[in-house]
């Protein structure tokens, strides 16, 4: 638990004990819903607690914030960066009302998508494009839910690029790759808390072999960040089933997009790619 959590609780807490009824019994019920607070709106957290709207406002004003947006956004910082099971966050989507799941996780995207894309991160990114330009060869390295990334990475890195090394997804793969790599190589790992052992071990034996690391991750202090020549932190926030992925998505799609507007052969490449798959009744219609 951060410091600010542990605040956060114990002002609950107090008031909890000794505030007005309604606001005291509203303040318990928070302290076991933070993730709802962090993703519904006034009306809707109203409703999952049985009480007034107003007491809302009324509650955040009391703990010391001005109003209630600035109580959400540290009740969000909070849900983003501590650690939580995937069965609880399943488990918190039964308190939501069907017909409001939807605008939930699309505003939640919505800010996902707002932060990845900030000045800041687009000039990470934008160093990424270059480190990997000048790469000898870029291994892409995700397990589980990231392996999508990782593969959607390196294959279509693959289309325009010879130096993209295909996803490994045998057993063993991954320490099979990773410890043929060299001082001109980048590996760009992907993984958010838990943290999957794989990508871990493969950024150890990456530093060992003196190879470049690209995190792409949901906080600056996970495990893979260490030595890592860029740190991407991938903004993860909402109500899923799972830690959401737009962003990643989003990020490799953009790098992969400035690689190819700076580079002359990727167009060939790819079109020469698409020739010969075509070529061989790969596509049901391709003109």
């Amino acid at each position: 638990m951060t410091s600010n959590e542990e605040s956060v609780r114990n002002n609950l807490a107090e008031l909890g004990r000794s505030g007005p009824r309604k606001l005291a019994a509203f303040s318990l019920w928070i302290l076991d819903h933070l993730d709802e607070v962090a993703f519904l709106s006034i009306r809707g957290l109203a409703e999952a607690a049985g009480v007034d709207a107003n007491l809302a406002p009324r509650l955040a004003q009391t703990l010391g914030y001005e109003g209630f947006n600035d109580f959400r956004a540290d009740i969000r910082n909070i849900v983003q960066n501590r650690g939580k099971s995937y069965g609880k966050r399943a488990r918190a989507l039964r308190s939501r009302q069907s017909s409001g799941i939807y605008g939930e996780v699309i505003e939640a995207n919505q800010r996902n998508f707002d932060n990845i894309t900030a000045p800041l991160n687009i000039a990470d990114i934008d160093d990424c494009v270059e480190l990997l330009l000048g790469a000898n060869k870029i291994y892409s390295i995700g397990v589980r839910s990231c392996f999508s990334v990782a593969h959607y990475f390196s294959y279509v890195g693959s289309m325009a690029f010879d130096s993209f090394v295909d996803v490994p997804s045998m057993p063993g793969a991954i320490l099979d790759q990773v410890s043929r790599a060299g001082p001109d190589d980048v590996l760009v790992a992907v993984t958010y808390e838990h943290y999957s052992a794989e990508v871990v071990r493969a950024c150890q034996i990456a530093r060992e072999k003196n190879a470049q690391i690209i995190a792409l991750t949901d906080s600056n202090e996970a495990p893979i960040t260490q030595d890592a020549v860029k740190t991407i932190v991938m903004p993860m926030a909402g109500p899923q089933l799972m830690p959401s992925l737009v962003s990643a998505f989003l990020t490799v799609e953009m790098i992969l997009a400035a690689m190819a507007a700076r580079s002359e052969p990727a167009a060939e490449r790819i079109e020469a790619f698409e020739q010969r798959i075509a070529g061989f009744g790969g596509y049901m219609r391709y003109d």
